[in-house]
C-alpha cells in the first residue's frame, strides 16, 4: 500500500524528534497548582430540551487567566447511585456538538460533558493576555511571551478543570470517567487523561499537537499546523531561534505528557493522514505506559473513520 509516513513496524519504534524541556514535570505541576487555586465558580443552567432520557445544562466555569469556559452537559434522568461520565472535545475551530449528540452516552446512563475550546466556534472565552501574533493556529499563541502564558497550556488546563468539576458532582463516580475527541479533540482528550490520572479510559482519533518538529521535517506545516510556517517566516526567517521555539513548544506537546497517563488508551490512526501524520501520533502513543491499543485505517486520511464512532461508543459504554 502507498505510504505518506513510516511503515507500521517503524511507527511502533518511533519516539519523536521534538525536544522535551528538562523542567516539563515542574512546569505542569505548577500549572495544575495554579488551576487548583482558581475559584472555578461553576454554574449549571438548565436548558429546556425535549428529551425523555436526560436533563440538559449549560455549564460555565472560570479557568486560568480568568477565562469563562462553556460546556454542554447531559445528566440522565431517573438514574440512581453514582454514574460514569464521558468528557468530549471538538476539533480545531469547531465547537461542542448539538444537544441531541449528547444523548448517545446519556442513554447508557452516563453523565456527558462536551467542552467548547477557548476562542473557537463555541461559547468559551479567549481572554488574550498574550504577546506577539494571535493570527493563526492556537499552539503559536504566546510563543513571544512567558512559557506559562501559552494558550494551549490554558486549554489543556480547561480540560482538567472540567474533569475536576464533573468528578466532584455527588452523582458521578470519579473512578469511571472516559474522554474522547477527534484531531484537536483527540489531543485535548490525551492532555486531560495525562493531567488527571484518575481518568479511566481515553479514546482519541488521530490526535493533534504532537511532535511539532516532525511535522516541520515532513513539510506538512500547513492546514492545522500552518502556524509553524507562518511563525518562522514572519518572526524567525533565518531560524536564529529555531531550537528555542521548539523547546517552548515542547511544553504543550502531548508526547511529553504521555508518561503521566494512567488511563486505558484506544487510539485511531489513519495511515494516509497528512494533517496529523501517523508518526506524530505514535511519538505520544509509544510513551504511554498504561494499557493501550491502536486501530489502523490504512486507506483513510484526516476524515471520518468508518465504524470508529461505534467502537468508541462500546469502549466508553463499559466504564
Amino acid at each position: 500500500m502507498p505510504l505518506v509516513d513510516m511503515s507500521v513496524e517503524k511507527l511502533f519504534e518511533y519516539e519523536g524528534i521534538s525536544p522535551c524541556p528538562n523542567d516539563i514535570d515542574e512546569y505542569w505541576d505548577t500549572a495544575l497548582a495554579e488551576m487548583d487555586a482558581v475559584n472555578h465558580n461553576a454554574e449549571f443552567i438548565k436548558k429546556e430540551f425535549s428529551s425523555k432520557i436526560a436533563d440538559m445544562y449549560d455549564l460555565y466555569y472560570t479557568g486560568t487567566k480568568n477565562a469563562r469556559i462553556h460546556a454542554k452537559v447531559a445528566v440522565p434522568k431517573n438514574e440512581k447511585g453514582k454514574l460514569p461520565a464521558v468528557l468530549m472535545f471538538h476539533g480545531l475551530g469547531g465547537s461542542s456538538c448539538e444537544w441531541n449528540g449528547l444523548l448517545k452516552y446519556a442513554s447508557q446512563g452516563h453523565v456527558v460533558a462536551f467542552m467548547d475550546s477557548r476562542g473557537q466556534a463555541g461559547l468559551s472565552e479567549d481572554v488574550g493576555q498574550v504577546s506577539g501574533t494571535t493570527y493563526t493556529t492556537p499552539f503559536t499563541r504566546g510563543l513571544e511571551g512567558d512559557k506559562h502564558d501559552l494558550l494551549m497550556r490554558d486549554m489543556f488546563l480547561d480540560t482538567a478543570l472540567l474533569a475536576k468539576i464533573i468528578m466532584e458532582l455527588d452523582y458521578v463516580d470519579e473512578t469511571r470517567v472516559g474522554v474522547t475527541g477527534v484531531s484537536q479533540g483527540g489531543a485535548l482528550s490525551v492532555a486531560c487523561a495525562c493531567l488527571v490520572p484518575q481518568i479511566k479510559k481515553c479514546a482519541p482519533c488521530y490526535p493533534y499537537l504532537s511532535d511539532y518538529k516532525r511535522v516541520y521535517e515532513m513539510d506538512l506545516n500547513k492546514n492545522a499546523y500552518e502556524g509553524l510556517r507562518y511563525y518562522f517566516r514572519n518572526f524567525d526567517p533565518t531560524h536564529e531561534r529555531f531550537d528555542e521555539i521548539y523547546e517552548k513548544l515542547g511544553y504543550i506537546d502531548i508526547q511529553n505528557l504521555a508518561k503521566r497517563m494512567r488511563a486505558e488508551l484506544l487510539m485511531f490512526t489513519a495511515l494516509m493522514d497528512t494533517t496529523c501524520p501517523p508518526s506524530t501520533q505514535f511519538a505520544m502513543y509509544n510513551k504511554v505506559t498504561s494499557k493501550k491499543d491502536v486501530i489502523f485505517y490504512p486507506e483513510y486520511a484526516h476524515e471520518p473513520l468508518k465504524g470508529a464512532e461505534d467502537i468508541i461508543f462500546e469502549f466508553l459504554s463499559d466504564l
